[in-house]
């Protein structure tokens, strides 16, 4: 048996985080991380196709961003599956916090929904046929985790690692530690030596090194100047959301900033008096990146 014939990669674009299928050797089937909710009908579509007639059991969340976690609801729903997610926010979860779950500040829908059970760090769960160790992840967010399987070499490594990359360092923003959180999280997959790592976001890939170096200096960068993880932040969140409404008036920019802003302590030092100037500045940039056009006061999503 190689390494895949369990495991179904659902590379997804953004918005939505990639979908992992696992066929499970009781006749099931669990999948790692539901997309965003505005993809859930694409979602549903692709793990149907994955499940291959298996019934969906379980739904095990590396951490509860809306990109990760918008399609619980949904498949709940559809199919009765329980919803394990990690204990960092469970409380949140239970009272459905919006504000301190992060959807409101980052202008963001995930629909509400319930979880099952809890995986803490150092949990082996059984996915696909093969014990899978829950590791703590901290750094995009203090409460991800990520699931290591060492006899296949094989890192689910959510956000905290991409092919070119992890994702925004969200804790900063709010004035909680994250940079030195990332580190600890690079090194501890330096550790483990894996020979694939499946990201959340983006191919699985193998050339490992050459990824952690690159997140290395990254994470190098961005503390030698933290304002650098607040710009980088809202360009990623403006860019989220004009994908998901694909046009957005200066005004409805403005209105996010300004929310974004709120709800971020280093934010606010960054960005503390003009939301207008800066929506039109990101204006600017979504379209010099080529994420966006301009048609009078509003930018239009790039097919």
């Amino acid at each position: 048996m190689t390494w895949s014939d369990r495991i179904r990669v659902l590379e997804r674009g953004w918005l939505s985080s990639n979908n992992i299928v696992f066929l499970d050797e009781d006749g099931g089937v669990s999948v790692v991380d539901t997309g965003y909710v505005t993809h859930l009908d694409e979602t549903i579509r692709l793990i149907d196709q994955a499940r291959e007639g298996r019934p969906l059991r379980r739904i095990v969340n590396t951490h509860i961003h809306s990109d990760h976690a918008g399609g619980n609801a949904g498949l709940k729903a559809l199919h009765g599956c329980e919803v394990w997610i990690p204990p960092g926010e469970s409380e949140l979860v239970d009272l459905w916090d919006e504000d301190r779950l992060s959807y409101r500040r980052t202008s963001q829908l995930c629909p509400r929904f319930s979880y099952d059970k809890l995986i803490h760090p150092d949990d082996v769960l059984r996915l696909g046929g093969e014990d899978w160790r829950v590791l703590p992840a901290a750094g995009h967010d203090h409460a991800m985790v990520m699931l290591w399987c060492e006899r296949l070499g094989t890192l689910l490594s959510a956000d905290a690692l991409w092919q070119k990359g992890f994702g925004v360092i969200f804790p900063e923003l709010a004035g909680m530690p994250g940079f030195a959180q990332q580190k600890a999280t690079l090194d501890l997959i330096g550790q483990l030596q894996p020979r694939r790592v499946i990201p959340g976001h983006g191919a699985p890939f193998t050339d490992v090194a050459a990824a952690l170096q690159a997140a290395h200096s990254r994470i190098d960068w961005l503390m030698e100047e933290p304002r650098r993880n607040s710009d980088n932040a809202l360009k990623v969140l403006m860019a989220f959301k004009l994908l998901e409404a694909r046009r957005l008036t200066l005004a409805d920019l403005t209105a996010m900033v300004r929310t974004s802003i709120e709800g971020n302590a280093a934010m606010q030092v960054y960005y503390p008096h003009d939301p207008e100037a800066m929506a039109a500045f990101m204006a600017e940039q979504l379209v010099k990146a080529g994420a966006a056009t301009r048609e009078g006061d509003a930018v239009v999503a790039v097919a």
